[in-house]
């Protein structure tokens, strides 16, 4: 598959080049830390029939939309991230990790009822043995939220394009969707929105491009009102976010099968095979698509191109365990690997 100005790894060198020199991006969304307790299973308790973790290693890292500011840093571009925290010890961790990664805080608001969101992974090298969350997932308080739409406004003529980064957590309202999208859009630069299931699809109304997977696309479809899906399923679903919410441009990842986009002007579905040959983790996978996508678009490449690319990002970090980022270098190589099936 050939698309648009990649005919050999020095076109793939030359798209990285001018993604890394577009002007800093937007990231809007609930955020959050990830940590991970990394151990072995030697005995069960004799306190309660649970196993017992023999602890090796402990990583914390930039999660929910702070992992999404953290791809773009390792594709070599700047970003604000805005979002809420708390008044605790985890916001303090998450805004030095911001710091120690150059990713600008001016977005980040500090909130005295809500606590950060913080999600612990314990785990073995065979298997996850549970998950520990942290966090307060009401809607924001009307003065919270209003900060942070005002702080959004007044960063938008700093920034090439505005990331919606929804996971459900309460940060987002329809308001703050809509002025955020209305902003951008009048300022003719790109938004694009990795959405929510448990979020009313309306509040997405008008952005450039939408990003579900495909249980998120059947939610959000049902939620508009369409119950009853045909056997070309991807077509149907994309045309209808496509009319419903206003948008430019859909593209559905689909797990082991790729992905799948459609823009107004094509009349058909297209499909993009997955490239992975090994799944680890897809934990922030999403992330990394939204993040290449966006990048892509925003340095002037078409939809075909913006897909492919992400595309081959997803391969990469579903490869690896947890949260995970990639970079051109990872990228470039993985494509090398992989070039016979392109």
């Amino acid at each position: 598959m050939m698309i648009q100005n990649i005919q050999s790894l020095g076109g793939l060198t030359k798209i990285f080049s001018e993604m890394s020199s577009i002007g800093p991006i937007l990231v809007l969304g609930d955020v959050g830390l990830d940590k991970y307790t990394l151990g072995e299973v030697k005995r069960i308790s004799p306190e309660a029939p649970v196993p017992v973790l023999e602890v090796k290693e402990e990583q914390i890292k930039l999660g929910l939309a702070a992992n999404v500011s953290h791809n773009l840093n390792s594709l070599k571009i700047k970003s604000t991230l805005c979002g809420v925290v708390g008044k605790d010890r985890r916001a303090n961790q998450l805004e030095n990790l911001l710091e120690e990664k150059k990713i600008s805080t001016w977005g980040i608001i500090q909130c005295e009822d809500r606590m950060t969101t913080y999600k612990e992974r314990v785990t073995t090298p065979v298997q996850q043995i549970c998950r520990i969350d942290y966090e307060t997932s009401r809607e924001l308080l009307p003065a919270t939220s209003s900060k942070l739409i005002e702080r959004v406004l007044n960063l938008s003529e700093q920034h090439s394009a505005l990331i919606i980064e929804d996971y459900g957590k309460g940060t987002l309202s329809e308001v703050a969707c809509q002025q955020a999208i209305k902003k951008f859009k009048e300022q003719k630069k790109w938004v694009t929105v990795d959405p929510s299931r448990m979020t009313p699809p309306e509040w997405y109304v008008g952005a450039s491009l939408l990003k579900p997977n495909l249980m998120e696309a059947k939610m959000m479809v049902a939620a508009l009102g369409y119950t009853k899906i045909s056997e070309n399923q991807w077509q149907e679903l994309c045309t209808i976010l496509l009319d419903k919410l206003s948008l430019e441009h859909v593209v559905i990842t689909l797990g082991g099968k790729g992905m799948a986009y459609l823009s107004r002007s094509q009349k058909e579905v297209k499909i993009i095979p997955t490239l992975a040959r090994e799944v680890f983790d897809v934990s922030g996978a999403g992330d990394t698509v939204i993040s290449v996508l966006t990048s892509a678009l925003v340095s002037g490449l078409d939809l075909p191109t913006a897909v492919w690319l992400g595309n081959l990002a997803a391969g990469v970090v579903v490869g690896k365990k947890g949260t995970a980022t990639t970079n051109s270098e990872e990228i470039t190589t993985f494509y090398k690997q992989h070039h016979e099936l392109l």
